[in-house]
């Protein structure tokens, strides 16, 4: 096992109106290294002054700044210029991110990568934001203005730090919105270096706020202020909730990306060694820390037992270690938190179902927060790991009698983002994919993601979409303008 020289612990201040300020109190907190438990980073606690603060200079920017007046290809030319930034510093923000999650720094790679092309994407969408004339049965013009949204509140999840940033980011700034960021406590250092280039690029001061805290304090507060017009959050369902009773109150807009529990089917006809590796690499991938992780396995009973067979094997063979180095298949859990939660839904799955694999703590490491590759089986759908989100390298392998009887399981669950069907036949796989209540459907695959399609859930994973044309429609209004052409008065009286 290789050691690297001990990083010097950094502070970060919140980046509010194009400056970098402390706390109003002084406060701070620290940032980890999941994979020594050191820290690596104290942040400056945003208290709800300091929100009130950065939704002030977001409001004054978008209504009366110089960020109304920027036309769209400006914004664009922006956006290309944050992704030129993303990848001069890519191996930096790699680096920075697999120390800051425990990702294996393979993954914080192709991240990165595909932070740089979500603003390119979204630089080359900004002037394509069109109304429509109507035809309305009068001597008029009738058509409508697309109008950004206003101020956007946008609370990013830990697991994807500087993607998920992006993912808002980008549509916002496209659409002509300014943004209050608040990145999770535990992983928000790249999301701070990033802000570090906004005004090098030509972003205004105020049109990008970046403040650091807790949900409960930093971001109940950036939910609940009333000159906040949107709220774009990714993370728990339980917490999702909360904001939507929340905004409520002043009628935000709310869009919400939300956990998940996904089916990944096998049906008997399957490709045999690309679904294996698909049913693993669906649950193991960022240690299992992922939405939409195909967590649990649904195999056709035919196949059944040699299919558990062959994940256990090639389970065995995954490997756990240090994230920066380039042959780690799988990196610690991102918080001592995270891996109480973990450990504490491994033990009800000793007690619910047959352990297979895993279910511990590797022996081999005396600290940093791993976790064993664990794969239960002979699982019933009704059980508390097949229907509650662990967010960790744990899988749940459930049998199913044909078409109907998977179908009715997949679908047997409060969350709806993502789900994967694995067949030859590509009429059973149709038939599936109507049948199957979920946003995202993968066929022969798991977890592709791209910034051109839509990404979201139904039921409680939330509603809204982000990415392509979809996501840039969160951060638009709708303004209808009627024109009148005929001299004829009214008449009314």
């Amino acid at each position: 096992m290789s050691s690297s020289p001990k990083p010097e612990v950094r502070s970060y201040r919140n980046y509010i109106g194009g400056q970098w300020v402390k706390s109003s109190t002084g406060e701070t907190f620290p940032v980890y290294d999941p994979s020594t438990e050191e820290v690596i980073a104290n942040v400056a606690a945003a208290s709800s002054a300091d929100v009130d603060r950065a939704v002030g200079a977001g409001r004054a920017a978008f209504d009366s700044g110089p960020w109304p007046q920027t036309t769209a290809q400006d914004r664009g030319r922006i956006l290309f210029g944050l992704a030129a930034k993303v990848r001069e510093n890519a191996a930096m923000l790699a680096e920075l991110e697999s120390r800051n999650t425990g990702k294996p720094i393979v993954e914080a790679e192709f991240d990165i990568a595909d932070v740089a092309t979500c603003f390119e994407y979204y630089g080359g969408l900004a002037n394509k934001v069109m109304g429509n004339v109507l035809p309305v049965p009068a001597n008029a013009l009738s058509f409508t203005l697309r109008e950004p949204v206003g101020v956007a509140g946008q609370i990013i999840p830990w697991n994807y730090p500087l993607l998920m940033a992006a993912w808002k980011l980008a549509p916002a700034l496209a659409a002509g919105c300014t943004c209050v960021l608040k990145p999770a406590e535990q992983t928000p250092l790249t999301a701070l270096e990033f802000a570090s280039w906004l005004e090098g690029v030509g972003v205004p001061p105020g049109v990008v706020n970046v403040i650091n805290g807790v949900g409960e304090t930093t971001g109940a507060a950036l939910v609940a202020h009333p000159n906040v017009d949107k709220i774009a959050f990714t993370g728990s369902a339980a917490v999702g909730k909360l904001i939507v009773k929340s905004g409520a109150d002043t009628l935000k807009r709310v869009s919400l990306e939300l956990g998940g529990k996904s089916p990944n089917v096998f049906f008997a006809d399957a490709d045999w060694e690309a679904a294996v590796d698909g049913a693993l690499f669906g649950v193991f991938i960022n240690q299992g820390e992922v939405c939409s992780a195909g967590s649990r396995i649904l195999v056709e009973r035919k196949i059944y037992s040699k299919f558990v067979e062959a994940m256990t094997e090639k389970t065995k063979r995954i490997k756990l270690g240090p994230p920066r180095e380039r042959d780690t298949k799988m990196g610690p859990l991102v918080s001592k938190e995270q891996y109480d939660r973990v450990t504490f839904y491994l033990e009800i799955g000793k007690k619910e179902a047959r352990l297979a694999v895993g279910g511990s703590r590797p022996k081999q490491f005396s600290k940093g927060y791993y976790i064993e590759p664990t794969i239960f089986y002979d699982v019933d759908n009704s059980a508390r790991i097949a229907r509650e989100e662990i967010f960790g390298p744990v899988a749940s392998v459930i049998p199913f009698d044909g078409e109907k009887d998977a179908i009715r399981i997949a679908n047997d669950t409060p969350y709806g983002l993502a789900a994967a069907i694995w067949t030859r036949d590509i009429y059973k796989a149709f038939r599936v994919v109507k049948s199957f209540r979920a946003g995202i459907i993968w066929v022969n695959h798991m977890q592709p993601t791209y910034v051109e399609a839509p990404w979201g859930g139904y039921k409680q994973s939330g509603f809204g979409r982000e990415l392509g044309p979809w996501g840039l429609e969160e951060y638009l209004e709708t303004k209808q303008v009627f024109v009148n052409l005929d001299e004829t008065p009214i008449g009314w009286y």
